[in-house]
């Protein structure tokens, strides 16, 4: 039989009436068919209820329980869901990442998948099973003990399984139905798009959009397994929802598929420090050490002397990280010139500050898309600290009281609410 992985986070499992609504779903793939794996996340809000009782119970907490705690959020709607499918006449059984079993590395809280064996579920849909509901964000690990997958568990625990399986498509529900060409509540215009390629995916993920996590479109991309983003409240068909798939499947592209943002942004700047070989490796490698995600970086090089104690070339290194990583950042450079790793003559740190990015594989065959960008901020006075680029990607670091505006001009610029 074919075999089709649908998984459903918390909000499309939030209460007994939406796993009723979801098992509708699944019973829909039965009856075309297909036999099912289910992934399912915890009901809406019971993950952070249950990390806020591992820290009041122990704030120092060992990480095996925090995980064996954790995990069970999701074990709770895997029973819940077969029973419901049970109640509906479809054969379905639930199952906890140990009993497939899920096998994973060691690192509690965020455990990487090692391998999926198809022998144990294989056995039970050759018995006769048609749905195999897996708790998702949890596996084993080789000491035996349960563990977790952090940020976006789920989501990647539904592409492992579509890889393992060789799954037709992975069906991804959610509260949204589909992947659009920006956020809709900041432009009014944004048209949700009937397919995207993984690349484009990937880069909107890492660049603020929540529609999948990062980790999961990594992996649908590794293994080329297709991924379809849709609602959970409305009724679909095949043709609904957002595709996820190879460049291959895409016959045209425009020269930009979607503009991304991310308002909690900062921007770091050291200002004269010696330009010589190594200076960078100085000052990242703290950064690296301390836990900062370091995005967009420019250097600007300078011929002004040092002060009294150097002479020679200067330059200035400009940096952006997460807002919440701030202080963290701060530390590690004033400990690194403490400790004479290296030295600058000021840290200027600006929090008010936003990235825009435009994304698409259609600039690989398309001129002046930079040239249009600037132009469409130019022209609504919008003034760029910032600019880095990659071979699908243009992302500027703005003033963030201007985003929203800037959203909007590329949107327009680029007539993204147009279909190709």
């Amino acid at each position: 039989m074919p075999l089709l992985v649908m998984k459903f986070g918390g909000t499309s499992v939030a209460d007994l009436d939406r796993i009723a609504n979801a098992a509708a779903k699944v019973q829909r793939e039965v009856e075309r068919g297909y036999d099912v794996i289910v992934i399912v996340s915890a009901m809406s809000g019971k993950t952070n209820e249950l990390v806020g009782w591992v820290e009041q119970t122990s704030p120092l907490y060992d990480a095996r329980e925090y995980d064996a705690v954790v995990a069970s959020g999701e074990n709770v709607t895997a029973g819940l869901m077969a029973l419901r499918l049970q109640e509906m006449g479809v054969p379905a059984r639930s199952w906890q990442g140990w009993q497939v079993p899920i096998n994973t590395t060691s690192a509690h809280g965020s455990a990487r998948f090692v391998d999926i064996p198809r022998a144990n579920i294989d056995a039970k849909f050759a018995e006769g099973m048609k749905v195999a509901v897996v708790a998702g964000f949890q596996g084993l690990s080789p000491e035996g003990r349960i563990t977790t997958l952090g940020r976006g568990g789920s989501d990647t625990t539904a592409v492992a399984f579509a890889a393992a399986f060789a799954a037709e498509r992975c069906d991804i529900y959610t509260d949204v139905d589909g992947v659009y060409t920006t956020d809709p509540r900041v432009s009014s215009k944004a048209r949700k798009l009937d397919k995207i390629a993984f690349e484009e995916m990937l880069e909107l993920a890492s660049l603020g959009a929540k529609v999948l996590q990062t980790r999961s479109v990594e992996l649908a991309m590794r293994y080329n397994v297709r991924l379809r983003v849709l609602s959970s409240f409305e009724d679909t068909d095949e043709n609904s929802g957002t595709l996820v798939c190879g460049e291959d499947e895409i016959m045209e592209s425009k020269a930009v598929s979607g503009i991304a943002f991310s308002r909690d942004e900062a921007k770091i700047t050291l200002f004269t420090i010696e330009d010589r070989p190594g200076v960078a490796s100085a000052i990242f490698g703290p950064l690296a050490e301390a836990g900062v995600n370091v995005d967009m970086i420019v250097q600007n090089i300078s011929e002004k002397d040092y002060d009294e104690h150097h002479s020679g070339a200067v330059t200035d290194m400009t940096f952006s990280c997460p807002i919440n990583q701030v202080a963290r950042a701060q530390k590690a450079l004033e400990d690194a010139k403490a400790a004479d790793l290296i030295r600058y003559d000021e840290l200027i740190i600006d929090t008010d500050v936003a990235k825009v990015s435009v994304v698409g594989i259609g600039m690989r065959s398309h001129a002046g898309v930079a040239a249009r960008m600037f132009d469409a901020l130019a022209a609504e006075n919008i003034n760029i600290k910032v600019i880095t680029t990659s071979e699908i990607k243009i992302s500027v670091l703005i003033d963030r009281k201007y985003m929203e505006l800037a959203v909007q001009a590329l949107h327009d610029a680029f007539g993204l609410e147009k279909a190709a």
